[in-house]
């Protein structure tokens, strides 16, 4: 059976010169299946069968959290992780800023830390800075993340996690990043990054959603969603 056209579309088709005008539609007939735009402007999408639809922009999520905050833990191995494998490559944008509740000073032009949960959090955290900046690509990255915040020992599993996760990388390269200026610079970013936050985070894990504040989604003390989730780490 052949599509049904509206009947603002069929009589411009068959007698253009009645002048038949769509509200908002500054285009003639034979136009109106030429982009989408255009279509819905003229009422004519759902008959443009040839036409696909734009494909909607992502979802933009931030993760401010620290490494060995038990809320981050559980939020991003628990909940981001699987739905990040879930949906659709293209539906979801994430952007990871492993620093949280931790201080830095400049000590004769060098960056130091101390954070919430002791230097091994320090560690931690600059182990799995030191990890995105060298694969780049958030799909190497992140699977080797979880992998060390679902493990015994953020700090420890490195190569474990590598082995399994992301073989391609050279955990030399981590290392000394993690050992040079290399790594407490870009933890310096991280630092910039998560003080700009405004309003300032409360607690971790804190998220933004297409850079707007959502603390009600990660676990945190003030609205907590899940009853398992733990508490999140405050300031």
């Amino acid at each position: 059976m052949a599509p049904t056209l509206p009947l603002a579309l069929l009589l411009a088709l068959l007698a253009p010169g009645l002048g038949v005008a769509v509200p908002g539609c500054d285009y003639p007939a034979h136009l109106w299946c030429s982009s989408w735009e255009i279509a819905v402007a003229c009422q004519a999408e759902s008959h443009c069968v040839n036409l696909s639809r734009p494909a909607a922009a992502p979802v933009e999520l931030s993760l401010f959290y620290e490494s060995l905050c038990p809320a981050c833990r559980w939020f991003l191995v628990q909940q981001l992780f699987t739905a990040w494998l879930l949906l659709p490559s293209e539906a979801l944008t994430i952007t990871l800023v492993p620093y949280g509740n931790a201080e830095e000073r400049n000590v004769s032009g060098k960056w130091q830390f101390q954070c919430q949960h002791g230097p091994e959090e320090c560690l931690g955290n600059m182990i799995e800075t030191c990890l995105m900046h060298e694969a780049k690509n958030f799909s190497t990255y992140f699977p080797v993340i979880f992998c060390l915040e679902s493990g015994s020992s953020v700090t420890k599993n490195l190569e474990a996690c590598l082995q399994v996760y992301a073989p391609q990388l050279d955990g030399g390269r981590i290392a000394a990043c993690v050992q040079g200026d290399t790594g407490a610079e870009l933890m310096h970013r991280n630092a910039q990054l998560t003080q700009a936050l405004d309003p300032p985070h409360q607690y971790v894990p804190w998220i933004l959603i297409n850079g707007g504040e959502k603390p009600e989604a990660c676990g945190g003390s003030r609205v907590p969603k899940a009853p398992k989730a733990p508490a999140g780490c405050r300031r």
